[in-house]
Protein backbone atom coordinates (compact mmCIF):
# COMPACT_ATOMS: atom_id res chain seq x y z
CA UNK A 1 0.00 0.00 0.00
CA UNK A 2 2.85 2.58 0.89
CA UNK A 3 4.68 2.40 -2.31
CA UNK A 4 2.27 4.64 -4.16
CA UNK A 5 3.68 7.91 -4.75
CA UNK A 6 2.16 11.16 -4.66
CA UNK A 7 3.10 14.23 -6.95
CA UNK A 8 2.28 18.04 -6.95
CA UNK A 9 3.01 20.21 -9.87
CA UNK A 10 2.75 23.45 -11.42
CA UNK A 11 0.68 22.67 -14.66
CA UNK A 12 1.84 24.79 -17.40
CA UNK A 13 -0.64 26.34 -19.29
CA UNK A 14 -0.89 24.58 -22.51
CA UNK A 15 -0.62 21.39 -21.38
CA UNK A 16 -3.29 18.49 -21.22
CA UNK A 17 -4.19 17.22 -17.71
CA UNK A 18 -3.26 13.46 -18.79
CA UNK A 19 -0.14 11.32 -19.87
CA UNK A 20 -1.70 9.45 -22.56
CA UNK A 21 -3.55 10.76 -25.84
CA UNK A 22 -6.60 9.74 -26.45
CA UNK A 23 -7.64 11.20 -30.07
CA UNK A 24 -6.15 12.01 -33.28
CA UNK A 25 -6.33 15.44 -32.85
CA UNK A 26 -4.90 15.38 -29.84
CA UNK A 27 -1.28 14.28 -31.21
CA UNK A 28 0.30 17.63 -30.83
CA UNK A 29 -0.97 18.29 -27.27
CA UNK A 30 1.42 18.38 -24.49
CA UNK A 31 1.21 15.99 -22.30
CA UNK A 32 2.01 15.53 -18.16
CA UNK A 33 4.88 12.63 -18.93
CA UNK A 34 6.94 15.40 -20.79
CA UNK A 35 7.55 17.42 -17.44
CA UNK A 36 8.68 14.48 -15.78
CA UNK A 37 9.71 10.62 -15.47
CA UNK A 38 6.43 9.78 -13.19
CA UNK A 39 6.11 6.46 -12.54
CA UNK A 40 3.41 3.91 -14.69
CA UNK A 41 0.59 3.85 -13.33
CA UNK A 42 0.43 7.83 -12.19
CA UNK A 43 -2.97 9.59 -12.82
CA UNK A 44 -3.71 13.25 -12.44
CA UNK A 45 -6.24 13.84 -9.25
CA UNK A 46 -9.01 15.87 -11.06
CA UNK A 47 -8.34 18.01 -14.36
CA UNK A 48 -6.98 21.61 -15.17
CA UNK A 49 -7.77 22.64 -18.96
CA UNK A 50 -5.45 23.05 -21.13
CA UNK A 51 -5.80 27.08 -20.59
CA UNK A 52 -5.58 26.91 -16.84
CA UNK A 53 -2.50 26.68 -14.81
CA UNK A 54 -1.75 25.91 -11.40
CA UNK A 55 -2.02 23.11 -8.68
CA UNK A 56 -2.45 19.76 -10.27
CA UNK A 57 -2.27 16.37 -7.73
CA UNK A 58 -0.71 13.15 -9.03
CA UNK A 59 -1.15 9.89 -7.78
CA UNK A 60 -0.03 6.21 -8.51
CA UNK A 61 -3.25 5.35 -6.39
CA UNK A 62 -6.67 5.43 -7.68
CA UNK A 63 -8.45 5.81 -4.36
CA UNK A 64 -7.15 8.36 -3.32
CA UNK A 65 -7.92 10.03 -6.41
CA UNK A 66 -11.44 9.24 -5.95
CA UNK A 67 -11.48 10.62 -2.39
CA UNK A 68 -10.30 13.90 -3.45
CA UNK A 69 -12.79 14.11 -6.43
CA UNK A 70 -15.73 12.74 -4.84
CA UNK A 71 -15.56 14.09 -0.96
CA UNK A 72 -16.10 18.32 -1.19
CA UNK A 73 -12.75 19.03 -0.97
CA UNK A 74 -12.27 22.73 -1.82
CA UNK A 75 -10.53 24.15 -4.57
CA UNK A 76 -9.32 27.44 -4.73
CA UNK A 77 -8.60 29.51 -7.80
CA UNK A 78 -7.26 33.01 -8.71
CA UNK A 79 -8.86 34.16 -11.99
CA UNK A 80 -7.72 37.36 -13.54
CA UNK A 81 -10.99 38.63 -15.67
CA UNK A 82 -11.52 41.11 -18.48
CA UNK A 83 -12.63 44.45 -16.87
CA UNK A 84 -12.97 45.83 -13.29
CA UNK A 85 -15.21 43.80 -11.65
CA UNK A 86 -18.15 44.82 -9.75
CA UNK A 87 -19.18 44.00 -6.17
CA UNK A 88 -22.84 42.54 -7.68
CA UNK A 89 -20.58 40.10 -9.89
CA UNK A 90 -18.62 38.86 -6.53
CA UNK A 91 -22.54 38.94 -5.01
CA UNK A 92 -23.46 36.88 -7.87
CA UNK A 93 -20.76 34.13 -8.21
CA UNK A 94 -21.13 33.82 -4.46
CA UNK A 95 -24.32 33.07 -4.33
CA UNK A 96 -24.75 30.67 -7.73
CA UNK A 97 -25.07 31.55 -11.40
CA UNK A 98 -26.42 29.68 -14.16
CA UNK A 99 -24.26 27.99 -16.46
CA UNK A 100 -24.66 25.32 -19.38
CA UNK A 101 -22.91 22.16 -18.63
CA UNK A 102 -23.67 19.41 -21.28
CA UNK A 103 -26.31 21.21 -23.18
CA UNK A 104 -28.39 21.58 -19.86
CA UNK A 105 -28.73 24.92 -17.55
CA UNK A 106 -26.88 23.82 -14.18
CA UNK A 107 -27.25 26.37 -10.83
CA UNK A 108 -23.59 26.31 -9.45
CA UNK A 109 -23.59 25.91 -5.22
CA UNK A 110 -22.74 28.94 -3.38
CA UNK A 111 -19.03 29.31 -3.41
CA UNK A 112 -16.21 31.79 -1.84
CA UNK A 113 -15.47 34.60 -3.97
CA UNK A 114 -13.44 37.53 -3.22
CA UNK A 115 -11.71 40.39 -4.88
CA UNK A 116 -8.21 40.22 -4.66
CA UNK A 117 -6.49 43.66 -3.82
CA UNK A 118 -2.71 43.38 -5.30
CA UNK A 119 -1.61 41.18 -8.41
CA UNK A 120 0.03 37.79 -7.07
CA UNK A 121 2.74 37.33 -7.95
CA UNK A 122 2.89 33.90 -10.51
CA UNK A 123 5.91 33.16 -12.74
CA UNK A 124 5.30 34.57 -16.62
CA UNK A 125 2.68 32.63 -18.50
CA UNK A 126 4.15 30.97 -21.93
CA UNK A 127 1.39 32.61 -24.11
CA UNK A 128 1.21 36.67 -23.59
CA UNK A 129 -2.31 37.65 -21.37
CA UNK A 130 -3.45 40.90 -23.10
CA UNK A 131 -1.91 44.17 -21.42
CA UNK A 132 -4.17 47.02 -19.48
CA UNK A 133 -3.77 49.07 -22.56
CA UNK A 134 -6.42 47.30 -23.52
CA UNK A 135 -8.67 48.07 -20.34
CA UNK A 136 -8.58 47.40 -16.79
CA UNK A 137 -8.85 43.11 -15.90
CA UNK A 138 -9.48 42.52 -11.86
CA UNK A 139 -7.77 39.38 -10.10
CA UNK A 140 -10.55 37.23 -8.04
CA UNK A 141 -10.40 34.16 -5.83
CA UNK A 142 -13.28 31.76 -6.57
CA UNK A 143 -13.58 28.18 -3.45
CA UNK A 144 -15.79 25.33 -4.86
CA UNK A 145 -16.54 22.51 -3.63
CA UNK A 146 -17.88 21.27 -6.78
CA UNK A 147 -15.59 21.10 -11.02
CA UNK A 148 -17.73 21.22 -13.27
CA UNK A 149 -16.17 21.00 -17.11
CA UNK A 150 -14.47 24.62 -17.03
CA UNK A 151 -16.90 25.85 -14.63
CA UNK A 152 -14.88 28.53 -13.01
CA UNK A 153 -14.46 30.36 -16.55
CA UNK A 154 -18.56 29.76 -17.23
CA UNK A 155 -18.98 31.26 -14.19
CA UNK A 156 -17.02 34.51 -14.32
CA UNK A 157 -18.61 34.92 -17.89
CA UNK A 158 -22.18 34.44 -16.52
CA UNK A 159 -21.31 37.61 -14.58
CA UNK A 160 -19.53 39.54 -17.32
CA UNK A 161 -16.22 39.22 -16.49
CA UNK A 162 -14.66 36.20 -18.92
CA UNK A 163 -11.45 34.57 -17.75
CA UNK A 164 -8.47 35.48 -18.93
CA UNK A 165 -6.01 33.67 -16.92
CA UNK A 166 -6.82 31.11 -14.57
CA UNK A 167 -4.45 29.47 -11.79
CA UNK A 168 -5.89 26.70 -9.51
CA UNK A 169 -3.72 27.58 -6.12
CA UNK A 170 -5.26 25.31 -3.62
CA UNK A 171 -6.74 21.63 -2.98
CA UNK A 172 -7.99 20.86 0.33
CA UNK A 173 -4.54 21.80 2.61
CA UNK A 174 -2.58 21.66 -0.31
CA UNK A 175 -1.11 25.03 -1.85
CA UNK A 176 0.52 26.10 -4.74
CA UNK A 177 2.68 28.47 -2.88
CA UNK A 178 5.92 30.06 -4.73
CA UNK A 179 6.46 26.97 -7.37
CA UNK A 180 7.73 27.62 -10.53
CA UNK A 181 5.85 26.83 -13.71
CA UNK A 182 6.61 22.83 -14.75
CA UNK A 183 8.10 22.33 -11.08
CA UNK A 184 7.06 18.57 -9.35
CA UNK A 185 7.41 18.25 -5.61
CA UNK A 186 6.85 14.86 -4.25
CA UNK A 187 4.72 14.72 -1.04
CA UNK A 188 3.15 12.16 1.50
CA UNK A 189 -0.06 10.86 1.55
CA UNK A 190 -0.96 12.19 4.73
CA UNK A 191 -0.75 16.14 3.44
CA UNK A 192 -3.30 14.98 0.76
CA UNK A 193 -6.02 13.01 2.60
CA UNK A 194 -6.02 15.33 6.09
CA UNK A 195 -8.16 18.40 6.15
Amino acid sequence: MNNHKHFKIYKPYGYLSQFVNNGQKQNSKRLLGELYDFPSGSMSIGRLDEKSEGLLLITTNGKISNYICSSGIEKEYYAQVDGAITDEAIVALQNGVEIGFDGKKYMTNPCKAFKIKSVPNFPERSKKIRDDRHGPTSWISITLQEGKFRQVRKMTSAVGFPTLRLVRVRIGSIHLNQMGIGEIIEIDTSTITSD
